[in-house]
């Protein structure tokens, strides 16, 4: 997936691209028809501290947004394009979809709130409410895609009469002010139904328009320096205003009056026409900025190729570099709104919406921060993790709050697009924040690993498998996956013969190449390859320095070998492994090597014990075999060998207090027979796997007669696991 975006056009500054048009969608519909109702029930102290809340959340928000538009190179796409790069396709690519969706709802918002007003300005046309609104949208529609340039301008003028607009509700509301008014509206009272949450909820809409700037980052022409800039002037300089209309509606209109008019602004006026002139400014802005910001999130989510469907939207018209079909697009979905919604219907769902959207920015920032990614370096510096970490617990817990059913529905739809999106298995060009996150994680488990004592109870398989060949010999790896069983860790070792001024290039494209493998055959591994002059030493210098503190290996494996002329360094190379405290785990299998290797054999999983000193690890790895969903359903036995009947009934309590003991899972079998080997090829011979104990010979023992008489053991069965344990691993435990 590429990272290509149309070029910035860079036609808009601070002021024109991200102020006005942050300011013109939060001095909006909500402030014009809906805040009387906020002062009218919630009373002025409460009605300070919804607007503070709200405006501490996007202030926290801002400050996310400030800090990631300072730290990349910020092109179309708003919050989706920081989010997507930050935390990688499967975040931004939800959060994308969503966002984009709650600014085509936004639309259908301001439309109604402008229509609200054109009715209550025109009684006549109360009885086509719905058909009124049809029209504003496609108005709205008209203008943006006509080209954002003209509609820039266009709020150049929309801002100028919504400043006289509330100038003129100031003058009236002076000239009304009542200090019996304003005592008695100072504490809540509200009315059936409402509560500060609902209020809250219905006010928050007003505080969302802080990223109608950001949704323009690829017109900008400087979007590092105008976001920050732009955003934060806006927040604070609404913020005065909403404060200070709280405190006129407060003392100039009984409560009664303020809970039920809808109009109580342009009713408080001055010039009642003004206000008219203002609702219908705002609305109209607010539907423009959120119009014209919603088909550019789409353009570049439908570029970054996450959702193949939506490709058709990435393209920009080539006379007006406008994303003409995401604007149609935007057009119909708030028209569904138009036709199906209501003010106070839609404004609550889109609160959600935006919720969401500001707990992910923020949830960004912290991520990014707290990782301490050298890539980190936003030149916005009143940013901190802790600040971002706030904001995101706040978002959540405002959601919950609000509407906890609105709350769970957003973050099942959340977990469903992600989990979708994730199914995709999509590769990105650009680099996100999950691999820096991970790798402070790993930093400091490896740093508490290093400081924990070695307690038997936390054994787990760490297997540094050597197969030569891999990609010929699959079983051997396919099989040590099975063994970790997705809880310990497997390393594929190869050792390149030669010198390494000479094979760097082979050893480099070796990794590659076993990687490859490695996906292909879908195991969980991870490559390591050496060059060494002599194998034997390559191996043993693998097995010393390959992992990072408690993450080495603990288990060698490898194949069994069946040319007795190998036999001295073969042998030879097991008693190094061995002294450098490794366990060693020798594969035999005889299934035709041309059978499926994912195939799971029938039959059960064979322990032939001997004692603890090599029975215990069989008897884990056994365990940790039949844990993988594909073994599920075969049995594992412990079975021994004693010479007479007299040690039977002994013989098997004991293995079944063992069993039990260990909480593992197993059958015991107990046989009687004076030839241990032909007991075992006699009762094994159908096994899916054996494991067998082994000691490793010493220096004055025959590496030849070592090998034949192991491979005469092997030789009757299908699969063998030879172990021999460095006594690590417990039962006892």
């Amino acid at each position: 997936m590429s990272d290509s975006r149309a070029p910035s056009y860079g036609r808009f500054g601070t002021f024109g691209g991200v102020f006005t048009p942050c300011t013109l969608t939060i001095l909006g519909v909500i402030m014009f028809l809906r805040f009387g109702q906020v002062v009218g029930n919630a009373g002025l102290w409460w009605t300070i501290g919804i607007v503070l809340l709200a405006k501490a959340i996007t202030t926290i928000t801002a400050f996310s947004l400030s800090a990631i538009a300072t730290n990349t190179q910020v092109k179309s796409g708003g919050a989706y394009y920081m989010i997507s790069r930050s935390l990688g396709a499967e975040f931004g690519g939800s959060i994308g979809l969503v966002f984009f969706l709650a600014q085509a709802a936004s639309v259908s918002m301001y439309v109604i709130g402008f229509t609200e007003a054109l009715v209550a300005t025109v009684p006549g046309l109360e009885g086509s409410f719905r058909l009124a609104a049809s029209v504003v949208n496609l108005v709205v529609f008209a203008c943006v895609y006509i080209g954002a340039g003209w509609t820039i301008r266009l709020q150049y003028g929309i801002l100028a009469v919504l400043f006289i607009a509330v100038l003129s509700f100031a003058a009236g509301a002076l000239m009304n002010f009542d200090v019996g008014a304003f005592r008695a509206n100072l504490g809540p009272g509200y009315a059936e139904g409402q509560s500060a949450l609902t209020m809250f909820a219905l006010f928050f809409p007003a505080a969302t328009g802080i990223m109608a700037g950001a949704n323009l980052s690829g017109d900008l022409k400087d979007p590092a320096r105008s976001i920050p800039r732009g955003t934060l002037a806006s927040i604070g300089f609404t913020g005065l205003i909403y404060i200070t209309m709280g405190v006129l509606l407060a003392g100039s209109s009984p409560r009664a009056f303020l809970q039920t008019s809808n109009m109580i602004v342009r009713e408080t006026a001055a010039i009642p026409v003004l206000i008219t002139a203002g609702i219908f400014a705002a609305t109209m802005s607010s539907a423009l900025g959120s119009m014209m910001g919603a088909p550019r999130i789409l353009q570049a989510l439908a570029q970054d190729g996450i959702f193949k469907r939506l490709s058709e939207f990435s393209t920009r018209d080539k006379t007006t570099n406008e994303p003409r079909r995401a604007i149609v697009l935007t057009a119909m979905i708030a028209q569904v709104g138009v036709m199906v919604g209501t003010l106070d219907l839609i404004a609550p769902i889109i609160t959600m919406f935006f919720m969401v959207t500001y707990g992910y920015l923020n949830f960004a920032t912290f991520r990014e921060s707290y990782a301490r990614n050298p890539s980190y370096r936003p030149t916005f510096r009143y940013a901190h993790w802790t600040l971002a970490l706030a904001g995101g617990v706040a978002c959540a817990a405002v959601m919950l709050l609000i509407a906890p059913v609105w709350a769970l529905a957003s973050a099942a739809l959340m977990f469903l697009l992600h989990r979708f999106i994730s199914k995709q298995k999509i590769r990105t060009s650009w680099g996100d924040v999950r691999s820096g996150a991970a790798y402070e994680r790993a930093r400091k488990e490896l740093r508490r690993l290093e400081d924990e004592h070695y307690h038997p109870k936390n054994w787990r398989p760490a297997i540094l498998a050597f197969s030569g060949a891999v990609a010929g010999r699959p079983r051997t790896a396919i099989f040590a996956n099975w063994l970790c069983a997705g809880r310990g860790i497997l390393s594929l070792g190869q050792v390149i013969p030669g010198d390494v001024e000479d094979l760097v290039e082979r050893r480099r494209g070796q990794e590659k190449a076993l990687r490859k493998v490695i996906q292909k055959l879908g195991v969980d591994a991870f490559p390591a390859v050496v060059v060494s002059n002599d194998r034997q030493r390559g191996i043993e210098a693998l097995v010393q320095c390959h992992g990072l503190g408690g993450l080495r290996p603990n288990s060698v494996m490898g194949d069994w070998i069946r040319d007795g002329d190998d036999a001295e360094s073969y042998v030879h190379a097991l008693r190094r492994v061995s002294m450098l405290g490794q366990s060693l785990l020798l594969f035999s299998s005889r299934v035709d090597p041309d059978s499926d290797p994912h195939e799971v054999p029938t039959g059960t999983v064979d322990v032939w014990w001997r004692g603890k000193e090599n029975g215990s690890l069989m008897v884990l790895l056994a365990h940790m075999l039949v844990q993988n969903a594909d073994w599920r359903g075969r049995h594992v036995r412990l079975l021994r060998v004693v010479n007479n009947e007299a040690a039977l009934d002994e013989t098997e309590r004991h293995l079944k207090d063992l069993v039990q003991r260990a909480r593992i899972e197993a059958r015991v079998q107990v046989v009687v027979s004076d030839s241990a080997v032909h007991a075992i090829h006699e009762v094994s011979r159908h096994a899916a796997v054996v494991f067998l104990g082994f000691k490793v010979p010493d220096e004055d023992s025959g590496a030849p007669d070592f090998v034949d008489t192991n491979d005469a053991l092997v030789g009757g069965l299908r699969t063998v696991f030879l172990v021999n344990s460095a006594g690590d691993a417990s039962l006892d435990v």
